[in-house]
């Protein structure tokens, strides 16, 4: 039998009331991705199942994949109608529809080149601080630069008239092919879902054109940006409005254009939380990498978030996940302004703020205190003798407490300007909407502090600024000493719950200079695993003209084994061992050691899985394609051991900013440790793990790298992964934290027992004149760890009730079935929140009474046809009455709580009698 597949998230129909709210992606109320058993023509069959019943979003029907996405007319019931249509005999397999988000970045600064600045355009020798530190320096340098490789870019489309982006499109021009799928004003969302695609890609974001930059830029710019791979072919395939989300079926139609089209390498900086490689969309690009295509994926920016939260579809097998470590350099470009210092003038470069009104303004500074280390600079009142600030702007550090507080306290005397100081390198746009305050910015930190020295001297400061969007901008660069080129702290951690190494390896994502629209200033600096995605795409371009292979494989292992990996660094300090390979994969690439290796390895990384799945004994191949006898030496060096849950019988799992690291490292052993290979010869190398003595309650990841030396100097290494512990023994759900909460009330307080809950009568959930006057309950369910599986039960708690009576025993439980949207399948770890109208998987609505929910979560690696595989808990019971619909119009009779309560227990006594009759 085939079964729906709801990955990753769960949307409820029709009704807004039914929602998960995660950072994962909503599933579209009614849409579904049908994938046939074989082709055939769509038409005919959105007319088999009805047009009436159904309308067709899109035709899917490529070489890898044969299908459609579809619309149920009718979202009350399309649970019910999609079950028959999965049942077909021409269907292989149903998914729902899901919305992503559009990527995520940081905008760190915006802005052309004012005419007067001396323009930077690069000649001689590549310096572009993100090429010296991947080697890709080396490649511009011995004139390789992609050419005759198609690089299509799946994002928010590309400003080709920008000039650094050629300034044309279509045969012949940098941007040569591709398509807009989706139209300027699609957002995915209620009121624009409709698609009007159109053969201009033309970019309205910004963020696609940033990503064209840091693969193809042409040196024809002021700022000295140079692409990667300057001449490579670019195909835009725009898949986001202006603004907005984009379905899985657009992402889905997108990969398999720009595979159709010939595309060597498709890149895409987008993805969500998951963890499970069972996601259509990554599935569907894991059938083009089995296809020949490398695709390269943005590892994804929750870092924060902490180990087990790979994203999709950077999380498919055999597709690449890109992770981001920080530049060396961080390029800013500021606005300019000018400053007089006891009548001497010099010019200074801020970032404006919000609110910005800063035209004409010249005043002088004045700062609360000349203590240009503290880091509570501004975060108290100030003193009772302070000036009337109104006459100044006011210059405050950057320090520990908000930045609305600091200028709040500022606004308490008057002020309508600050100008804050960084207390790092670079300068951040900062937002402070205080009533009175005017303008908002920051200045860099070496500036602030020569202001700060100033004034204590006793000299005049007097600052004069301009709008900073029209004001004249400049290219600087910042030192980034704690940082640089270490990971940076947004990438999200693998691995996958299957225990797949994520992400690959990494590239520059943090800072990065590149083109953006010309509409939004022209040139940006912007950070995000977005940013670090599209240069190793540009690098897969280079590999491929040296290599003359496109075979993603290959070159994937080239990557990995010739990285750099280096040091776990937070809060600019290193505890002095590698950062785990699920922060940064093989570590930072070396594209020109990559390219030139003729040392190969037959595997990208090894995962000896968990210790209840342990593979200890694996075997791979190197192979020596040089001239003459290589003899190899193997090693092993340790990476920190992170902690996935905070403590041995806790689900609590570990944040980043919590993280705890261990040096305790894995033991290897090789057969053979050290050996020769003949040229144009092959080893077969036996590892055997011995996982670290540490507790395996709290799930360590360990990993480290297989070190393989060479006499003819090559230095590759081969990281691995692997858990102390059991995935599948490890609790899921937390049993605890489940509960009961009103639908409207955002901080999810549990309601007290037998809560009653008024809802719209059955079928008037989505009518407006019930839905705003309504309370649904809420199921709030707290996932510890990922589920494959997640059923909800609906059971009946008085017996005298019809619903108890027609109630079936599942697994124990009795039930009336599961709520309308469940099962979920596939979820990452987090919170899910679903609100309930009272409907019914099968379609029916649960008659008025007294409920609670039984929830099952499926562990890891666990069978869902067994009760023992799942965590179970139970809600508080609540009550469930319908309000009547009124004679004359829709409207919403709602009485007294304990009102309702007595008519359901009436009703309950009532109905006994009934069925005694």
């Amino acid at each position: 039998m085939v079964r729906l597949d709801f990955a990753t998230v769960l949307l409820a129909v029709a009704t807004v009331s039914q929602a998960l709210k995660q950072n994962t992606p909503p599933i579209v109320p009614g849409a579904y991705i049908v994938e046939y058993e074989n082709d055939q023509d769509t038409k005919a069959f959105v007319n088999k199942l009805g047009p009436n019943k159904v309308s067709l979003r899109k035709d899917l029907r490529f070489r890898l994949f044969k299908g459609a996405s579809i619309q149920f007319k009718d979202t009350k019931n399309a649970e019910e109608q999609a079950a028959k249509v999965a049942k077909l005999p021409t269907v292989k397999r149903m998914y729902p529809v899901r919305r992503y988000p559009s990527p995520q970045h940081t905008v760190l600064s915006t802005g052309d080149a004012a005419q007067e600045f001396v323009k930077r355009q690069q000649g001689g020798n590549d310096t572009f601080s993100t090429h010296l530190m991947t080697q890709v320096n080396k490649f511009r340098d011995a004139g390789i630069t992609g050419q005759g490789i198609k690089v299509a870019v799946i994002d928010t489309g590309i400003d080709w008239q920008h000039p650094a982006l050629g300034g044309c499109f279509g045969p012949g021009c940098l941007v040569s092919y591709g398509s807009d799928l989706v139209g300027d004003a699609y957002r995915g969302t209620e009121g624009n879902t409709q698609p009007v695609p159109d053969d201009d890609p033309m970019d309205c974001n910004g963020h696609g054109t940033h990503v064209a930059g840091t693969i193809a830029a042409q040196t024809n710019n002021p700022f000295g940006i140079i692409g990667a791979a300057t001449g490579v072919t670019l195909g835009a395939y725009r898949v986001f409005g202006c603004s907005g989300d984009v379905p899985n079926d657009i992402l889905i139609a997108a990969y398999n254009m720009a595979y159709e089209a010939g595309s060597d390498i498709i890149t895409a900086s987008i993805g969500g939380a998951s963890g499970w490689s069972e996601d259509p969309w990554a599935a569907v690009v894991s059938r083009i990498v089995e296809n020949g295509v490398p695709c390269v994926v943005s590892a994804g920016n929750d870092g924060a978030t902490g180990v087990f939260y790979a994203s999709t579809a950077a999380n498919g097998k055999r597709v690449t996940a890109i992770a981001s470590t920080e530049n060396i350099l961080t390029p800013a470009l500021l606005s300019s302004g000018s400053v007089e210092v006891d009548g001497k003038k010099d010019s200074f470069g801020f970032t404006g703020g919000q609110p910005t009104n800063w035209d004409g303004v010249k005043l002088p500074l004045w700062t609360v205190s000349y203590n240009t280390a503290d880091p509570a600079h501004g975060c108290d009142p100030y003193p009772a003798d302070t000036p009337d600030l109104s006459k100044y702007i006011v210059l405050i550090r950057r320090g520990t407490c908000t930045f609305v507080q600091k200028v709040e306290n500022a606004a308490a005397k008057g002020a309508k300007y600050v100008m804050f100081y960084n207390n790092v390198a670079g300068t951040i746009s900062v937002a402070a909407i205080v009533e009175g305050v005017q303008g908002i910015a920051m200045a860099p930190a070496d500036t602030g502090v020569s202001w700060v020295k100033a004034l204590e001297a006793g000299k005049k400061v007097e600052v004069t600024m301009s709008n900073p969007s029209s004001a004249p901008k400049f290219l600087t660069y910042f030192n980034n000493p704690d940082t640089q080129g270490f990971s940076s702290p947004f990438t999200s951690w693998g691995p996958t719950f299957e225990v797949e190494v994520k992400p690959q390896f990494s590239t520059p994502g943090g800072s990065i200079l590149s083109t953006y629209p010309r509409a939004a200033g022209s040139y940006a600096v912007l950070s995000g695993t977005s940013m670090a995605c599209p240069l190793a795409a540009a690098v897969y371009a280079l590999m491929m003209n040296v290599r003359g292979t496109k075979d993603p494989k290959t070159i994937e292992n080239l990557l990995s084994a010739t990285a750099k990996p280096n040091l776990f660094r937070r809060d600019g300090v290193s505890p002095g061992f590698l950062a785990p390979v699920v922060q940064q994969g093989g570590g930072l690439i070396q594209a020109w050691d990559a390219a030139h290796a003729t040392t190969l390895l037959s595997v990208s990384s090894i995962s000896f899985n968990d210790t209840e799945n342990l593979r200890a004994k694996q075997e791979f191949t190197i192979s020596n394609t040089g001239k003459s006898s290589v003899t190899y030496n193997l090693s092993h060096v340790g990476a920190g051991t992170a902690w996935t849950f905070q403590r041995p019988a806790s689900i609590d799992p570990v944040p980043l900013g919590g993280l705890e690291l261990t040096a305790d490292f894995a033991s290897l052993a090789f057969s053979p440790s050290t050996f020769t290979i003949p040229a144009g010869q092959r080893k077969i190398v036996t590892v055997t793990v011995t996982p670290p003595n540490i507790d395996g309650g709290r799930l360590p990841v360990y990993s480290g790298y297989i070190a393989i030396n060479g006499s003819d100097s090559s230095a590759l290494s081969l990281p691995y992964i692997g858990v102390v512990g059991s995935l599948h023994s490890r609790p899921v759900l937390d049993k605890e934290e489940t509960l009961i909460a009103r639908a409207k009330d955002q901080s999810n307080m549990a309601v007290p027992a037998n809560t009653t809950f008024v809802l719209p009568p059955a079928g008037f959930s989505n009518d407006t004149s019930y839905r705003n006057r309504t309370d649904f309950p809420k199921l709030v369910i707290i996932l510890g760890f990922g589920s494959p599986l997640i059923r909800v039960d609906v059971v009946p708690v008085t017996n005298c009730s019809i619903a108890a009576r027609n109630a079936k025993t599942v697994w124990g439980t009795k039930t009336l079935g599961q709520p309308e949207g469940f099962p979920v399948y596939y979820q990452p770890r987090g919170k899910l929140e679903f609100a309930w109208n009272g409907k019914l998987s099968d379609g029916n609505f649960a008659p008025a009474g007294v409920y609670k929910f039984s929830i099952r979560a499926l562990r890891v690696f666990g069978d869902e046809n067994k009760a023992e595989e799942f965590d179970v808990t139970e809600t508080i019971p609540f009550r469930l009455k319908y309000a009547k619909q009124t004679p004359k119009r829709r409207g919403m009779v709602v009485e007294d709580a304990a009102v309702e309560a007595r008519q359901v227990d009436e009703q309950c006594e009532k109905d006994e009698k009934t069925v005694e009759r």
